[in-house]
């Protein structure tokens, strides 16, 4: 396997780490915020036997759990709880002749995959009754073994251990090599062992650290403008080039998936070229990451405010630009810099994607017409001429400052526009004003 070189964030700098050694905030909490690291593993031929049986008996019993809740809905029975559900297909299925080889696995595996199950099915709910927020969440569906990603959790429960040779104990398995990157700040909570669809192995530990870690104060604050042409232009001018990882490999990536669709379907040499064409996907993939871990740690550090506009990336991503969107990958970096924000002191505001950021004009205030994506300046009647995406960043950077009630002569976000007759939803004869409103000017 080849070495992909990934970030590691430290207090005050970056240090450039083996892979795969991302931190991603999880969750804040009582006592701190719990952070989760992932390392790259790797298990002996034995030991990815041991861990492919895993595998499966969670997914069984994570189908079996499904199943049995399917059913009784469909008879009018009542809700099957967790203390039932995990008695029925946990307890009682390791007695039976069917399910007996549950009992080859550690039975920490099993119940987490139960709480999976629980999850989601919270999750479905909050989304149906309005309590959570967002794009509507599916109710659960069945695991299959063919699925690009396989995991597996030990809580504290299944007495997973760290040892001192470098090596983690897992119950079951066995002693698994592990590519450490850094010490672990603290005894991890949990590990979740992960087979992507590359044939990689990595364990993820969720550990939780004090909020001790912040960064020193800085003065200055950033407004971010995400784009196409380019990935990031800053309100001081800076224009960030986009990488474009995925247009870059799409010459490759061509000639893998034909040698991929000209195998005969089941064979083994299909299967090796799904492999392949996996591992080609996988590289884009952590490219993208470590240069997005390295942009966002240096917005971070050097800023002490950072605004972003929120970005509808669900609708572009239906449009004729739907590759390149996804090429950029401004949801991950976004959901960088707001966790990296969080950890280490920083602010980070999301300004509302109705704001017309870049039509306004961030000298005067005036909302122009608008205006097509081939127009990269344009100039306004109180005579500026702006750059179009450092015009944006400016405004995002005013909207941002006036959300977070900052005092510093920023513009304040204008109310609703009165729209123009011609855009206006009104029959001809309805008398109304003779002057389109091209504007409205900022108090």
């Amino acid at each position: 396997m080849t070495k992909s070189k990934w970030m590691c964030i430290a207090k005050t700098h970056c240090l450039p780490v083996w892979m795969c050694s991302d931190s991603a905030i999880y969750r804040w909490h009582s006592g701190g915020v719990q952070l989760r690291y992932n390392f790259r593993v790797y298990p002996t031929p034995g030991q990815q036997i041991e861990l492919a049986r895993a595998f499966g008996c969670a997914r069984v019993v994570f189908n079996d759990g499904l199943r049995l809740r399917q059913a009784a809905r469909q008879a009018g029975e009542k809700y099957v709880s967790d203390a039932e559900l995990s008695r029925r297909v946990v307890t009682e299925a390791k007695l039976t002749p069917e399910r007996g080889w549950l009992s080859e696995v550690s039975a920490v595996v099993l119940q987490q995959a139960l709480a999976d199950l629980n999850i989601a099915y919270r999750n479905f709910f909050a989304s149906v009754t309005g309590r959570r927020k967002g794009r509507m969440v599916a109710p659960p569906r069945f695991r299959s073994r063919k699925d690009n990603r396989q995991s597996i959790r030990f809580t504290r429960n299944a007495r997973f251990k760290v040892l001192d040779n470098g090596r983690l104990r897992l119950p079951k398995i066995g002693e698994v090599a592990v590519r450490w990157s850094r010490s672990l700040p603290c005894e991890p909570s949990s590990v979740t062992i992960i087979k992507d669809a590359a044939g990689r192995y990595f364990a993820s530990f969720v550990v939780t650290t004090g909020r001790d870690e912040t960064l020193p104060p800085v003065d200055s604050e950033v407004g971010i403008d995400l784009g196409l042409t380019h990935f990031a232009v800053l309100s001081d001018g800076t224009k960030i080039a986009a990488p474009k990882f995925l247009r870059r490999t799409a010459r490759k990536l061509k000639r893998l998936q034909q040698a991929l669709s000209r195998k005969q379907k089941g064979s083994n040499r299909r299967k090796k070229a799904v492999v392949t064409v996996a591992r080609a996907h996988a590289r884009v993939a952590d490219a993208r990451r470590d240069w997005q871990h390295k942009l966002s740690t240096a917005i971070v550090r050097d800023n002490q405010a950072i605004y972003v506009e929120v970005l509808c990336v669900v609708g572009l991503g239906r449009t004729r630009l739907a590759k390149s969107v996804h090429d950029a990958g401004w949801a991950g970096f976004t959901a960088m810099l707001e966790y990296k924000a969080a950890r280490y002191g920083r602010t980070f505001t999301r300004v509302d994607r109705w704001f017309p950021s870049t039509r306004m004009c961030s000298n005067c205030g005036r909302i122009n017409e608008k205006m097509t994506l081939n127009v990269r300046s344009w100039g306004c009647r109180c005579g500026a001429v702006h750059d179009r995406d450092v015009n944006a960043a400016l405004n995002v950077l005013a909207a941002g400052q006036a959300d977070n009630g900052n005092d510093r002569g920023a513009h304040v976000r204008p109310g609703l526009v009165p729209a123009a007759r011609r855009e206006a939803v009104t029959r001809p004869h309805v008398a109304c004003s003779t002057h389109s409103v091209e504007g409205i000017s900022v108090p």
